[in-house]
């Protein structure tokens, strides 16, 4: 009954945002690269040749190996499933931080000056100083690290929830809610919550990108993922010395790391657009 409304959205998606459904099909990509990562990739991405070092993209490395002999294309597609793991993970915990303390805020006034003087003061900082100061206080590891971009992104999910929830909740609905007497958790749960999603799906679409880079960030400065687990931002950071002699060590974990934030970022502006009233109302009467 509802496969047609939702085929005709997925065209009329493709139809109208061409960019950004190329940048969903590079995010499905990298999905199903770093889903499948144990099963197709060539070789074990930490194992070390000392007799193949530094050797360029070919029949027998794809696209080639580093300074240690380790291949490059499955220490590529294993820094996929890591760095969205971990991305994901991050944001994810953000999401769901920053949108109950936004909510909170929203509909509890009392409430309200504390939190949102809270998420103002952590604005001030930029992300990658709050995760870079979370890990130098932590120490380095998977979780640190997923803490750390969590931590920087709350402040963003808040902010935008506690907007949204002053908007929805002088809605009749929600008025109809309070006269029936039902609770305040109802009220959020049932009421509030279902009808702020979008804006919050979109805003975690744009996030992942920038959690990506942070953990990049993290890693090229020695703070992320320990070596040898294969992290693009550490990659990146043990291809300085050797650039010269085998560019394709730098060029390839940057590719990756560029193409993954241009199809995040692509897809979260197109999926903003489509879920846009005006931006849809727009192309209606054209």
């Amino acid at each position: 009954m509802h496969s047609r409304p939702s085929l005709r959205g997925i065209k009329s998606f493709i139809r109208y945002q061409s960019l950004a459904s190329v940048g969903g099909v590079i995010v499905l990509l990298f999905l199903l690269t770093g889903l499948l990562a144990p099963w197709v990739a060539p070789y074990d991405p930490t194992r070390v040749s000392v007799r193949e070092t530094l050797e360029p993209p070919g029949q027998r490395h794809l696209l080639g190996t580093d300074n240690l002999g380790r291949d490059m294309l499955s220490r590529i597609m294993y820094g996929a499933r890591l760095s969205l793991t971990l991305a994901v993970a991050g944001v994810g915990t953000g999401t769901l931080i920053g949108v109950t303390l936004g909510i909170l805020a929203g509909w509890y006034r009392r409430l309200e000056t504390a939190i949102m003087r809270i998420m103002d003061v952590v604005l001030c900082f930029p992300g990658i100083i709050i995760a870079m100061t979370i890990i130098a206080i932590l120490g380095s590891g998977v979780e640190n690290v997923i803490i750390a971009i969590a931590i920087s992104r709350i402040p963003q999910f808040a902010r935008l929830t506690h907007g949204l929830t002053l908007s929805v909740r002088e809605k009749d609905f929600v008025e109809a809610a309070i006269s029936m007497g039902a609770s305040g958790r109802r009220i959020m749960s049932r009421h509030i919550l279902p009808n702020i999603m979008a804006p919050i799906m979109v805003q975690i679409s744009l996030m992942i990108p920038g959690a990506i880079m942070t953990l990049a960030g993290l890693s090229f400065l020695g703070l992320g993922v320990v070596p040898p687990t294969p992290e693009w931002g550490s990659m990146l950071q043990n291809s300085l010395q050797w650039s010269r002699l085998a560019p394709h060590v730098m060029v390839l974990p940057g590719l990756a790391l560029m193409l993954v934030v241009f199809g995040f970022n692509t897809f979260g502006d197109g999926l903003r657009d489509a879920l846009d009233p005006w931006v849809s109302k727009g192309r209606g009467r054209g």
